[in-house]
Formats: structure tokens, sequence, C-alpha cells
């Protein structure tokens, strides 16, 4: 509400101007309404990724979720986000039952949908605090969008951190790999474009709010901001070749409660290779995880040299090895074209950056064994952090790794990028969560990379689905789930950075420590600017 001019007597008999207070928006709709419009919310955003991937729910979630913000208080605020979280949440990552059963779910859930409640209080805040620090037009249209989109991204950068490496799986920019929109991710990347899907919609509800039909400019806005998402070209990056790739999708026993015989997995790898023998490929590729360590397993070791001098290629493949004391998620490239089997000083490996806690390892066992001993007891070993670059090197072409869920990870894809791949692998073993939305929605953010990166994204799975994807996030080839079969491309090698690429990680810090810091701005603002009768 703007603030008026109003006049108070003084003892002398003259009149001074006391500006009318300035007080916070009341709330849309009461706390009992905002509930059930929250769980709302939450259903229509799970809507937004696969395996519906329905992209305009996004914008009508967030929209509803802001609405239920607007004038609450900081425990009202925690109350809607309490909601919108665990049943978000809740639906979004229920694969994580299809084999473990409730307990990982609801704890997953639980973490989660809390985190979600206390980043739902900056953004009451900012709709209390920036009215009033910076009021009028400005301050309505640009400032407070801008603030909230850069509290919810922010949000979004801090669970895809904390707790043990975060989860950065709910982004909003995710759920637009289908869409329109999806080309604006070349220039700004995941966290930039969940930062505009917000701004957007803000606008929008304060242009709906200040009554754009008696003052149309404001609804400029928001416009603009869509039109520019519809309309911005992918950032182009220059084709330099190709590289005949065969992908192979072997379906095998490779869950982890699977029944198998020693060795099923690269038998089952192995059987479904046999088209590509036929031919002149430059690389195979096979998924994540192998029954053994290739290099401590001489019949694992003389099976992938036939493979690979069958083919006439190097194999690039992955398992779990030794090194040291530690076991990590490696992806290794086996060149065995002479016939001899590759030493490991000699083979380019990659480990995977981010295992996944309580799936490949048990952060705090002991603590957690107190609380879940039967659970943390299934999980024997525990996988190391890689460190290294996550780039091969194949016939002078660099390639770019990522491992199962390090596709989600920003600096790992980015490394690859900034170190000269021209082509990116995605090795992934999805055979855990079979008939969930898991896989669709990991498939989604391999769609997003491949126009984030300009790059051709070969993602091979267990047992599917897979798919070779081009720059513009086309499909070139890809197998179903549940068949055995490969994949064979002349994929496409570019070079060239995209703008997404080198701001990412300077994105998400400006989102979250520029919006707390602007927050904190406008509360000291309003704490400290001259006080008026009537204040609130």
């Amino acid at each position: 509400m703007t603030a008026t001019s109003t006049t108070l007597d003084e003892p002398n008999g003259h009149t001074s101007e006391v500006p009318r207070p300035v007080r916070r928006s009341p709330a849309v709709m009461p706390l009992a309404l905002a509930l059930p419009v929250a769980a709302g919310a939450a259903v229509l955003m799970d809507l937004a990724y696969p395996e519906v991937g329905f992209w305009p729910a996004t914008f009508a979630a967030t929209g509803l979720l802001l609405l239920t913000l607007i004038g609450r208080s900081v425990w009202g605020a925690v109350a809607v986000g309490t909601v919108f979280g665990l049943v978000f949440f809740g639906l979004l990552v229920s694969w994580t039952t299809r084999y473990l059963g409730p307990v990982p779910w609801a704890a997953l859930t639980v973490v989660e949908g809390t985190l979600t409640a206390v980043g739902m209080i900056p953004l009451a805040l900012a709709y209390r605090w920036v009215p009033l620090a910076v009021p009028g037009m400005v301050g309505r249209m640009l400032l407070l969008p801008a603030m909230l989109a850069a509290l919810w991204t922010g949000r979004e950068v801090l669970l895809g951190a904390w707790p043990y490496g975060g989860l950065p799986w709910a982004r909003l920019g995710i759920t637009q790999a289908d869409s329109p929109l999806v080309e604006t991710v070349s220039w700004v990347g995941v966290s930039g474009l969940s930062f505009l899907i917000v701004f957007t919609v803000a606008a929008a509800i304060e242009a709906v709010r200040i009554n754009t039909w008696r003052q149309p400019l404001p609804a400029a806005v928001p416009v603009a901001t869509a039109v520019l998402l519809v309309l911005a070209p992918a950032f182009p990056t220059l084709q330099v070749g190709t590289l005949r790739v065969g992908a192979v999708q072997g379906n095998g026993p490779s869950g982890y409660f699977d029944q198998r015989s020693p060795g099923a997995i690269a038998e089952a790898q192995g059987s479904a290779t046999g088209p590509v023998f036929e031919e002149d490929v430059d690389l195979v590729v096979w998924p994540e995880g192998l029954d053994a360590d290739p290099f401590q397993t001489p019949w694992l070791a003389r099976h992938l040299s036939e493979i690979s001098t069958r083919a006439g290629a190097p194999l690039l493949a992955n398992a779990a090895t030794t090194a040291g004391e530690n076991i990590y998620n490696t992806s290794f490239l086996w060149d065995a074209v002479t016939g001899a089997p590759p030493r490991r000083e000699e083979t380019q490996t990659h480990a995977k950056r981010h295992p996944v806690p309580f799936g490949e390892y048990v952060p705090d066992r002991a603590f957690f064994s107190l609380l879940a001993s039967d659970l943390v007891g299934l999980l024997q070993r525990d996988y190391a952090h890689g460190t290294d670059l996550p780039l091969v090197t194949v016939t002078d072409v660099p390639v770019g790794l990522a491992i199962c869920f390090d596709v989600i990870y920003d600096e790992v894809i980015g490394e690859s990028i900034s170190a000269g791949a021209q082509l990116l692998v995605f090795q992934t073993n999805n055979a855990d969560f079979r008939g969930t939305d898991e896989s669709l929605q990991q498939l989604a953010v391999a769609r997003i990379r491949a126009v984030e990166t300009g790059r051709t994204v070969v993602n091979i799975s267990t047992v599917g689905p897979s798919q070779i994807i081009r720059p513009d996030g086309s499909t070139v080839t890809g197998l179903p789930a549940g068949q055995a079969g490969v994949m064979i491309s002349d994929t496409d090698l570019r070079t060239g950075i995209t703008p997404a690429v080198r701001i990412a990680q300077d994105v998400s810090a400006v989102t979250l420590w520029g919006g707390l810091g602007g927050l904190a701005l406008t509360g000291a603002i309003v704490r400290w600017r001259p006080r008026t009768p009537g204040d609130k």
C-alpha cells in the first residue's frame, strides 16, 4: 500500500505532515485455506516432473505457493512450507520405496520437507519487508520478484549441497527439459532458469495485485520476461567432427537385490554387445556397474579385453574398484585393441564425485546404526568420494563423464566442459528403480545437460531407458526400459563453452548469498527507518 500524508496540529497552532503508516500486505488467504492450497501446489509441481512431465504445471504450482506466503507470519510460512515440502518430496522421490521400503523414503521426505519449510520463511519476509523498504512500482515489480526468485533459487542451491552433499534433484529448471523454454538454459544454466521462472511468476502476481487494467505498464515486466524465455535461442557451439559410438544396454540382473550368478552382469552386457562387432565404432560404452573389479579379477579382465578387441575400439565401462583402503565407483577406458589387458596405472579412470548417502555409503555410520541397524547393515561397503577430473580421451577426443546421480551436480558437468569435453557420456544403473519415475527424471536431467552445454549426450543405463541426445535436446536414438539392445550413432563433437557453464557457480553463489544479503538489508531498512504513528 502506498503511503500518503495527513496533518497533525502542533502546540504552536501550526500543522506538520506525517506520513501514513505503510503496513505489510494482508494475507491473500487465511491459513486454513493456504494449507490445502500448498498441498495442491505440491501435487501440481510433481506433475511437472517426469513421468507426467507437464511443464506448464511448474508456473501454476509456483504461483500458488507464492500466493500462500503473501502476508504470512514466520510460523505461518513454516506451516505452509511443511505441507508443500512433505507432499511434494513424498511424491517426487516415491521411487525410493521400490526395494528398501518406506523408511528411507520417509526419512528423505522429512529432511527435504523440513528444509523446504525453513526456506519459506525468507520468502514470507520478503513479501513483508520489500514493499516497506522500497515502496513504489520499482520495489513491487522489480525488486520484490527478483528477491523472491533469488531466495527460491538459493534454497534450491542449499538443498543441492547440504546435508551430505545435498540432492539437487528438484530444481525448477529441470522441469523445462521438454518445454519451449529449454534453450534458455544454455545461457543461464539450471539455477538461472529457476530464477527466471520464479521472477516471471512473482512479477505476474504483483501485476495483478496492482490492478494492471488501470495501470498497464507493470504488466510489461512479466510479459517481457516470458517473451525472453520463449524466444531466446540456444547458444551456438561449433561442430568439429564426429565419433562413432556403440552404447550397450544389457538389461542384466544389476539391481542390489537381484538374484544372479557370478559374472551375470558382464555376461548380459557382452551378449548385448554383439551387434557392435559388425560396426566400425570408435568407442563402446557400457553403463554403470559390473560384477567385480577388473583390475583384480582375471576372468573379468579377459572378458573386457575380448569385447574391446572384437570391437576394435576401447570400452568405457564401470565397476567398483579398490585403491589402497578405499573403494570407488569407477569408470575406466579399457583399451585392449592390441589384445593385452591394460594395467591400472595405464588406464584412464574417473571415480564418482558424489556417492549417494545411504545408497553407496553411510555417513556417520555409528550414529545411524543406532537408529536403523538393519537398514544400515545392508550396506556393507562405503564408497569414497572421487576427486579426479571427469574426463577421458578417446582417439584424441576429450569425452566428459558423469556417473549416475553425478549428472545432477553442476560442478561435475562444468569441470569436464571446461577441460575441453566435446562429447558427454552418462553411465547409470537404474535397476533398483525399475518401473518408477526415477529413470525418466534422470533422463530429463540428461536432456537439460545436452542443451545447457551444447554437447551431444550419450545416456546409457543398465536396464533403460537409454538415449543419445543432440545438443538441441532432441533424441537421436534410444532404447526402452527392460530391453537389451545397442545404440549406434555418429555423435557430433562440439567445442565452445556456453555462458551457462561459465556462470553456473556464480549464479548459485549470487542467488544464495545475494538473496539472503538483500533480505537482511531490506529488513534493516524497515527496522531502522523513521517510525510513524500507527506503524507495525
